[in-house]
C-alpha cells in the first residue's frame, strides 16, 4: 500500500539542475509537522477525509495513496525541494563587468532528507587583472639575487599579461617588494652593537640592520617605480639559517589596505635560499605570545618581536580567506621542506629558483600556469544538519562519486561545471546562508537556505462545527478542547477506564486511541485493549505462520491441511508413501508429510541403511554363539551362505552382509570367513628366525676366521725358530767370577 514517490523538480534556467531522488516509504505520524519531515510523506486536510475509528496517522502517507483513498488535490499538502536563483548574471571577460562564477545568488528549499542539486559554471576570464606582490628574502646569502630582481620588475609584468592573453593597455597589472630577514634577538640576530649595525659578514661590505619585516613598495602600475624602490635596497643579514619568512607573509596578507590589494587575482611571490621559523621558535628569545592573525605595520615595518612565529595552519586560514595564491621560489636545497609546506597551504605551488634568481620570470610564468589550471570548488562554514557534496564536470568528463569539495585539474581557459548537492537531516530554525567559492577566486556565489519543515493549511479553526464545537480544527485534525476526546470531540474524556488493561497507565496498550470508551487499533494491532500484535507469530521459511495461516493474537490459525505452531506441517502423506504404498517402508513415522526415520534407517522413504555392521553386529554375535538370538536380532530373517565368503561386514569368524528386500524387511546373508594364514605372525616369525640365523652364520664364519688367523700366526712362529741361530764362541770382555775368604782371625802385617 505504501507506494515510492518520486520528486520531479522545475528546471529553472539552462545553468540550474534541481532534481530529488525517489523517496522511499513513508513513516506515518499523527501531525502534519512530523509528517512532512518523513521522506515519501504528504499529509492530507481534507475534512471527513478519516473513516471511523482510524487515527490520525492515516492522514499521513504519500501522495499518491492519499489521491488513491480520494482526498483531493488541493487538500494534499505536499512541500516540494525548490531552487530560486536570486542572482545569474552570464560570464563576461569584459573588463568593466568581469562574471567568471555563474550563478551569483541562490535560494534553496529542503526537505529533510530530500536531496536537491544545481549546477555551478565557471570560466576564467581573459586579461583578468592581477597583483603580484614580490616578497624576498634579504639576508647575506641573498646578495646576488638581489641585484638580479633590480632589473626585472618590467619583464614580470610583461610576463603576466601575455600569460593572461590580454594587451598592455587592456589589463591592469600591479606589483609590489617587500623584504624580510629574521627577528631583532638573539639568537637570531646579534646584539653586539657594531654588528648590528652592520651584520655583514666581512668588513669591507656594508648590510642594513637586520628586522622582521619591511613593506617597501606597495602595489604599484608602474614597473620604473618598482625598479627604483628595489635598486634602494641593501642586503641585511642575521645569525641562524632559517628565516621569519612565515611572519612577512603573514603581514603582507592582513595588511590588505597597506599592500594595496584589490579585488582581483592577487599572487604573492616568496623567494628564499633557506628554511623558516615556524610557531614555538620564539620562546628560544623569550617571545611566548602566539601570533594574533592582524596587520601590526608601523611606516610599512613589522616588530617581530611582539609575537611567536605564526602557525603554518592560522597562516593557510589567512590566506584562504583573502583569496591569496602563493608561489615559493626557493633554492635546490629547500625545496623538499618548502612542497612540505605548500602540501599545507592550498593553492600553493613550489618553484626551484637558480642560485642569483636569474629564471625568477620563467618560474613565476611557470607557477602561474599550474596554479590557474586547478580549480577547487568549497564552501566556506559547515552548517549542522547540512550536507553538502560536490560531481565536477572537466574537460567533458563526469567525476563517478560524490565529494567533499569539487575539483578540475589542466586547466586553461575552458568552462567547467559543477553539480552541487545539499540535504537537509535537521530542520533550522532561520534561514541561514553560506558561501560557495573557488580557491583564489574572489567572486563567491551566497546560498540561502530553509528548510521546510511547517505546514501551511491556513489558519487554525477554533470551536470548530467539525468537531462538534468542542475542539480547533488544525490541518483537518480535531484538537479536543478539555474533557473532551474522539475523532470529532464526540466522546467524554472520563470513559476511558476500560481503554486501559489490567490498571495500564497506558490506553490502548499504546498501540490505538480510546473513542468513547472503546479502543480504536493503529496498523496491525487489535483485540480489546490493542493487546494483540498480528505480526507477532512464529515464523517459518521467513514467512509468518509459514504463509499457509493466519497471525490472530500471536498464534497461528491455519489453512485447512496445515497444522503445527507456525503452520509448518501438512497433513497430507503423498510424500511418505513407497510404490508398494507403506509409508516410510515400515521404518518410520510420516510426520508433516515427510518420513521420520528409525534409527538405522534414512532417505526420504527410510529404505536405506545406515551403520548397519554396528547395528546388527549382536545378532550375528548371538548367531556365532547359537543363543538368544530371538531378542537381538528381532524380526530381522536370517540367510546362511553354505560356502565361505569375505561380505562387508565382519564379526569374528563370520562376514555378512545387510539388505532390505523387495518388501522392504530387512535381511541379513551370513558366511563362513575362508581359512587364511595369520600372513603377520608368518611375517613376525620369518623376520626373527632370518635375524637368529644370520646371527648364528656370522658367529660360525668369526671364529673360523678367528681360527684360521691364529694357525697361520703359530706356523709363523715355528718357522722363525728353526731359522734361529745361536753364536757359542767366547767373550773376550766376559770375566768369570772369583770368590775371596777372609779370616778375622787372621792379621798379616804389612
Amino acid at each position: 500500500m505504501r507506494l515510492v514517490l518520486t520528486f520531479v523538480l522545475a528546471v529553472h534556467l539552462v545553468s540550474l539542475r534541481c532534481t530529488a531522488d525517489l523517496a522511499p516509504g513513508c513513516q506515518q505520524h499523527s501531525t502534519c509537522t512530523d509528517c512532512v519531515k518523513s521522506p515519501g510523506c504528504a499529509w492530507c486536510k481534507q475534512e471527513g477525509f478519516l473513516n471511523s475509528g482510524e487515527s490520525d496517522t492515516y492522514r499521513c502517507d504519500s501522495a499518491e495513496s492519499l489521491r488513491i483513498r480520494n482526498c483531493q488535490s488541493e487538500n494534499v499538502i505536499n512541500p516540494r525541494n525548490d531552487a530560486i536563483l536570486m542572482k545569474d548574471n552570464d560570464l563576461n571577460s569584459d573588463p568593466g563587468n568581469v562574471v567568471q562564477l555563474k550563478p551569483q545568488s541562490l535560494k534553496v528549499q529542503l526537505r529533510i532528507g530530500v536531496p536537491q542539486e544545481f549546477k555551478v559554471e565557471f570560466k576564467r576570464a581573459k586579461g583578468y587583472p592581477i597583483d603580484l606582490y614580490y616578497l624576498m628574502d634579504l639576508s647575506y646569502s641573498m646578495k646576488d639575487d638581489l641585484e638580479e630582481i633590480k632589473k626585472l620588475g618590467q619583464e614580470i609584468l610583461k610576463t603576466l599579461q601575455i600569460i593572461t592573453q590580454s594587451e598592455v593597455t587592456q589589463t591592469k597589472i600591479r606589483i609590489g617588494f617587500g623584504s624580510f630577514v629574521d627577528k631583532d634577538k638573539l639568537p637570531y640576530v646579534t646584539q653586539v652593537k657594531a654588528r648590528r649595525r652592520n651584520p655583514c659578514p666581512t668588513r669591507t661590505d656594508t648590510c642594513e640592520p637586520a628586522f622582521t619585516f619591511h613593506n617597501v613598495l606597495p602595489l604599484t602600475e608602474h614597473p620604473t617605480e618598482f625598479k627604483k624602490k628595489v635598486s634602494e635596497q641593501k642586503i641585511s643579514g642575521n645569525l641562524d639559517s632559517p628565516e621569519a619568512g612565515l611572519d612577512a607573509i603573514m603581514q603582507a596578507a592582513v595588511c590588505q589596505k597597506i599592500i594595496g590589494w584589490g579585488n582581483v587575482t592577487r599572487i604573492l611571490v616568496y623567494t628564499s635560499d633557506d628554511t623558516f621559523h615556524m610557531a614555538g621558535d620564539g620562546r628560544l628569545a623569550g617571545i611566548f605570545k602566539p601570533h594574533d592573525g592582524k596587520c601590526h605595520l608601523k611606516d610599512g615595518v613589522y616588530d617581530g618581536t611582539l609575537f611567536d612565529y605564526p602557525s603554518v595552519g592560522h597562516l593557510s586560514q589567512v590566506l584562504q580567506a583573502n583569496n591569496i595564491q602563493l608561489i615559493f621560489a626557493v633554492t635546490k636545497n629547500t625545496v623538499p621542506a618548502y612542497e612540505a609546506l605548500s602540501a599545507l597551504i592550498p593553492q600553493s605551488v613550489v618553484g626551484e629558483l637558480a642560485n642569483d634568481s636569474s629564471n625568477v620570470v620563467h618560474l613565476i610564468s611557470e607557477a602561474y600556469g599550474n596554479l590557474s589550471s586547478t580549480l577547487l570548488l568549497e564552501h566556506n562554514v559547515t552548517l549542522p544538519g547540512l550536507q553538502v557534496s560536490y560531481k565536477s564536470h572537466c574537460n567533458d568528463q563526469a567525476s563517478g562519486t560524490w565529494q567533499h569539495r569539487g575539483e578540475c585539474t589542466r586547466i586553461r581557459n575552458e568552462k567547467v561545471s559543477f553539480t552541487v548537492r545539499l540535504n537537509a537531516t535537521e530542520c533550522l530554525a532561520d534561514p541561514k546562508t553560506f558561501e560557495i567559492h573557488l580557491k583564489g577566486i574572489n567572486e563567491v556565489l551566497k546560498v540561502t537556505m530553509e528548510t521546510l519543515c511547517d505546514c501551511e493549511c491556513g489558519a487554525k479553526e477554533e470551536n470548530s462545527q467539525q468537531c462538534g464545537g468542542k475542539g480547533t480544527l488544525d490541518c483537518g485534525v480535531c484538537r479536543c478542547n478539555t474533557g473532551y476526546i474522539g475523532q470529532y470531540c464526540d466522546c467524554e474524556s472520563n470513559n476511558r477506564t476500560s481503554c486501559r488493561r489490567d490498571n495500564s497507565t497506558k490506553e490502548c496498550s499504546g498501540r490505538g486511541v480510546c473513542e468513547c470508551g472503546r479502543c480504536k487499533c493503529s496498523g496491525q494491532f487489535s483485540g480489546k485493549n490493542c493487546e494483540c500484535d498480528d505480526t507477532d507469530c512464529e515464523r517459518y521459511n521467513n514467512k509468518i505462520c509459514n504463509g499457509k495461516g493466519k497471525c490472530v493474537c500471536g498464534e497461528c490459525k491455519c489453512s485447512p491441511n496445515y497444522t503445527g505452531s507456525a503452520c509448518e506441517c501438512s497433513t497430507e502423506t503423498s510424500m511418505c508413501q513407497n510404490k508398494s504404498g507403506k509409508f516410510c517402508s515400515g521404518h518410520g513415522n510420516c510426520s508433516c508429510n515427510r518420513c521420520e526415520c528409525n534409527k538405522g534407517f534414512g532417505g526420504d522413504a527410510c529404505n536405506e541403511l545406515t551403520n548397519a555392521c554396528t547395528k546388527y553386529k549382536d545378532c550375528m554375535a548371538c548367531t556365532h554363539a547359537r543363543e538368544g538370538c530371538s531378542v537381538r536380532c528381532g524380526g530381522v530373517r536370517l540367510v546362511k551362505l553354505e560356502d565361505s565368503r569375505s561380505l562387508e561386514c565382519i564379526h569374528e569368524s563370520i562376514s555378512y552382509e545387510v539388505k532390505l528386500d523387495e518388501n522392504d524387511n530387512v535381511v541379513i546373508n551370513y558366511a563362513q570367513l575362508p581359512h587364511t594364514i595369520d600372513k603377520t605372525s608368518v611375517i613376525i616369525g620369518s623376520s626373527v628366525s632370518s635375524i637368529i640365523f644370520i646371527g648364528i652364520l656370522i658367529i660360525i664364519i668369526y671364529k673360523i676366521l678367528l681360527e684360521l688367523y691364529d694357525r697361520r700366526e703359530y706356523r709363523n712362529f715355528l718357522k722363525a725358530q728353526e731359522n734361529t741361530k745361536w753364536n757359542e764362541e767366547s767373550n773376550p770382555l766376559y770375566k768369570g767370577a772369583t770368590t775371596t775368604v777372609l779370616n778375622p782371625l787372621h792379621f798379616q802385617d804389612n
